[in-house]
């Protein structure tokens, strides 16, 4: 009988040759890399997203050199599309009343459409989309509901998805399960994700690598694909 450890070295070596990217049908998410959750005065700020804007522009730039496909994603929140994820938890979203106060935990809103300032719902101009690539705006959690994010992808033959961005526990992480569902080969940047606590960070990646994705730094993610993009070299 294989010792536990074998097993699982087992178990990883099958995760990732089944996961081994081809460039050609690979699309890189940003998820919710938005001004009206990275900017300092926003009422629903992250700080902690700044920290994976560094690496995120960096393969950023390497998909978009490489033709990878790169995708982004911006939750927005609108009176006309009223959900639970607005009332009761997230207020914030929730219309500004003029004359009153904003911020964490009061009508403010975040990310409503046509918002400016602290609470735009833009992706932050580090790391702006270009003209012809997608922005999906959605008005949940998981990205693919009520989108056409699935359609994009599918249209263009994708079976890779390189995740990325905010929050790891929630968007993010509504996002990643439910591509997995879909199965799509998911491989979630370590390096690339945040959210507001590093033990949760750390068990939201235990949970990715357990059951429905591949866990790899970008530095890792780009060899790999760099390996597949040598002339040559023939795609899984």
């Amino acid at each position: 009988m294989p010792s536990h450890e074998e097993l699982v070295a087992h178990k990883q070596a099958r995760i990732n040759a089944i996961h081994r990217m081809d460039p050609k049908r690979t699309a890189l998410l940003i998820i919710d890399m938005q001004r009206s959750f990275m900017d300092p005065k926003a009422s629903l700020a992250v700080p902690q997203a700044w920290d994976v804007v560094p690496p995120i522009k960096s393969l950023l730039e390497f998909c978009r050199k490489a033709g990878i496909l790169v995708i982004f994603t911006e939750f927005v929140a609108s009176p006309t599309v009223p959900c639970l994820r607005v009332d009761p938890f997230g207020p914030e979203h929730l219309p500004a009343v003029p004359g009153q106060p904003t911020g964490w935990g009061v009508a403010s809103g975040n990310s409503n459409p046509g918002a400016s300032g602290p609470e735009d719902p833009a992706t932050i101009d580090g790391l702006k989309p270009l003209p012809t690539e997608l922005v999906v705006r959605g008005y949940t959690l998981d990205k693919f509901y009520g989108t056409p994010l699935d359609l994009a992808l599918r249209a263009q033959d994708i079976r890779y998805l390189l995740m990325t961005g905010i929050m790891a526990d929630l968007c993010l992480g509504a996002t990643l399960f439910s591509a997995a569902m879909r199965e799509y080969r998911v491989t979630a940047l370590t390096d690339c994700t945040a959210t507001m606590w590093p033990n949760i960070l750390e068990a939201v990646n235990d949970i990715f690598g357990r059951k429905l994705a591949r866990l790899m730094t970008s530095v890792e993610a780009r060899e790999e694909l760099e390996e597949q993009l040598k002339p040559g070299r023939s795609t899984p």
